[in-house]
């Protein structure tokens, strides 16, 4: 029996899916994950966790991305997804303990110091939950707006109007900050 175009289409998702490709794009891109991380938690002591465990989700499922160019936007779907589990988890933690846990530095915070200096760190964690997600995709990981959509599973118009009001926010309490 002959390799028809159903084999020659397997071998092209086999080609967009290897190890080698995955963990190319992992490496090149794993600041700017990391980065992706640090700006939707709140706690950046658990972005390299997550940073990493994506890439293992990823790794996982890499059967999944058929398309080559997409693996980096599975990588930083998935970072977007756990943090967001991260902070609910978190926050129900937070629910259920009867008193609060002592702050304690982690190493990882030492690392991240500079980062938290930041003003503009700062003001972008008093945005709410959405428009920070669309201002980081938008502007740091510097996604498209159809692209931070997809990513987000919300619509174009969403994504301009969370992004406008984002900046506006950020405006007032960049200027707060400075006063």
């Amino acid at each position: 029996m002959t390799a028809g175009p159903t084999a020659d289409a397997a071998a092209e998702v086999v080609a967009g899916t290897t190890v080698d490709h995955l963990t190319a794009t992992y490496q090149a891109h794993y600041r700017s994950l990391l980065g992706l991380a640090a700006l939707l938690l709140d706690d950046t002591a658990s972005c390299e966790d997550v940073v990493q465990e994506a890439f293992i989700r990823v790794h996982s499922a890499r059967n999944r991305v058929r398309d080559r160019e997409k693996t980096l936007a599975y990588l930083r779907q998935t970072v977007v997804n756990l943090s967001r589990s991260a902070l609910r988890r978190r926050i129900l933690g937070l629910k259920l303990l009867s008193k609060p846990m002592p702050d304690m530095a982690s190493a990882e915070e030492g690392a991240y110091d500079q980062l938290e200096r930041d003003d503009l760190i700062k003001a972008m964690r008093g945005l709410q939950r959405r428009q920070r997600e669309v201002l980081v995709l938008r502007y740091f990981a510097d996604m498209t707006e159809s692209q931070v959509a997809e990513t987000l599973g919300i619509s174009l118009g969403s994504v301009k109007a969370y992004g406008s009001r984002g900046i506006a926010a950020l405006r007032v309490a960049m200027e707060a900050a400075q006063s």
